[in-house]
């Protein structure tokens, strides 16, 4: 495969990387006054309800029956891990939280990339490694802070691992509905909680606008990635697009003022130089 077109697949992946690390960051913020499955089923709603139009607008081709009971199972696996991983990023650090889950939600699907689709070169597997040292960077508690949301992060990270190998799997149709039946998936299982947990009022109006805008950005942080994996590699794409909380923990600095160690800026660092070794295969 030439440079010029691994980067279409990473293009695609590093425009997930800013649309799921930034909804990552708003969905936990509001998850803090919210019941975060509430949450979560407002921003499955939304999202929904933009890629279907999306869909519908651009007359995208409908994929096959096997690639849409992929799609509705990655989103089965990957909707009630977003609202656990929401529930971590808003009781314990952003900093902290979102790493681990990106690094567990990576790791299972990198390796079957490489069992099934061979190794790659050299340089690609130096910036995995590369990747994988910067997340843990990032993820590293200097303050002594205790490791609250780790055990809901490492839930939503097999989650969210389920998501990437499932929805790998749904090779053919058009991303855009890819996204709409995953999302359908998601909102299913989440929907179906709320509905038991009767809830329904354990949200704020604040928390419903950032639901709405968290949900069509994961979305389109979705759609992107399908489209990552059906231009490149499984296990390109998955720690490309892993790299997304660079720009949670980034966030949380900004606005939330979480404190950002000297460790935490060279992880960032190491992640954005494994991008052009990954992207060099």
């Amino acid at each position: 495969m030439t440079i010029t077109s691994e980067l279409v697949p990473t293009s695609f992946s590093l425009a997930a990387v800013f649309s799921w690390g930034t909804s990552d960051f708003l969905g936990g913020y509001a998850a803090r006054r919210a019941n975060a499955f509430l949450l979560t089923t407002v921003a499955h709603a939304s999202g929904l309800v933009l890629i279907l139009i999306l869909a519908l607008a651009a007359h995208a081709h409908f994929p096959s029956a096997r690639s849409v009971l992929w799609a509705i199972a990655g989103g089965v696996s990957g909707g009630g891990a977003l609202a656990l991983f929401y529930r971590a990023l808003a009781t314990g650090r952003m900093g902290l939280t979102a790493p681990v889950a990106a690094v567990l939600g990576a790791a299972v699907p990198t390796i079957f990339g490489m069992a099934t689709e061979g190794i790659p070169g050299v340089i690609q597997v130096v910036g995995f490694a590369v990747a994988a040292c910067g997340i843990w960077l990032i993820s590293r508690a200097e303050d002594g802070s205790g490791p609250k949301g780790i055990g809901l992060a490492t839930i939503a990270g097999i989650g969210f691992a389920g998501f990437y190998l499932c929805i790998s799997q749904a090779k053919d149709g058009s991303a855009l509905w890819l996204a709409v039946l995953s999302r359908s998936g998601a909102l299913a299982v989440t929907g179906t909680i709320v509905v038991f947990q009767r809830k329904f009022n354990d949200i704020t109006s604040a928390g419903i606008r950032w639901g709405l805008l968290a949900g069509c950005l994961d979305v389109s942080g979705t759609a992107l990635f399908v489209r990552a994996t059906q231009t490149g590699r499984l296990d390109s794409a998955v720690v490309l697009t892993s790299l997304y909380p660079a720009v949670t923990v980034l966030l949380a600095r900004l606005v939330l003022h979480e404190h950002f160690t000297r460790w935490k800026a060279v992880g960032m660092f190491a992640a954005l130089v494994a991008v052009p070794m990954i992207a060099s295969g």
